[in-house]
């Protein structure tokens, strides 16, 4: 008797020892949680100051909000998202959400080590806007009020 209660424990533990590292293994490798993913990516087209395209999805970037088409900042914001990422590899970082309601990607786009979100909030081309995404928040609230002080850009130079 005494030995099939060991057996059983014996199963038991082996068990709970195999859930316990499939649990651990998948926590440490699975980036689509983590704050600090990141990826490479070729941006292929941009669809207005705050949305493009690369490797086939829609992504929009993060804490900024452009104008879209038909408002006053729209070209001006698309144009200098195009001269500034089309056709080049940049990096996307990923924060807390993954995709918005309309299933774009939402990151942070640096080319090189510049982050293009909040370059263009700087040259007054978009405004800061945030949910639940706050990764580089006060460095894009920064920018926004420099831009605003400045009169700089679109947004801010007609004020």
């Amino acid at each position: 008797m005494k030995s099939k209660k060991k057996k059983i424990l014996l199963t038991f533990l082996v068990i709970l020892a195999f859930i316990t590292f499939v649990i651990t293994w998948n926590y440490f490798n699975d980036n689509s949680n983590s704050e600090d993913f990141s990826e490479e990516v070729f941006a292929t087209k941009i669809i207005d100051g705050d949305t493009i395209v690369a490797n086939g999805e829609h992504i929009r970037l993060l804490g900024i909000d452009a104008d879209e088409r038909g408002y006053e900042c729209y070209k001006e914001a698309k144009i200098r998202l195009e001269e500034l990422i089309l056709n080049k590899e940049v990096r996307l970082e990923k924060d807390k959400t993954n995709k918005d309601q309309y299933g774009r990607l939402l990151r942070y786009i640096f080319l090189g080590k510049d982050n293009v979100n909040i370059q263009l909030v700087e040259e007054g081309l978009a405004v800061a806007r945030f949910y639940e995404d706050r990764k580089y928040k006060k460095e894009i609230l920064d920018a926004e009020k420099t831009a605003r002080a400045n009169k700089t850009g679109c947004k801010w130079g007609r004020i």
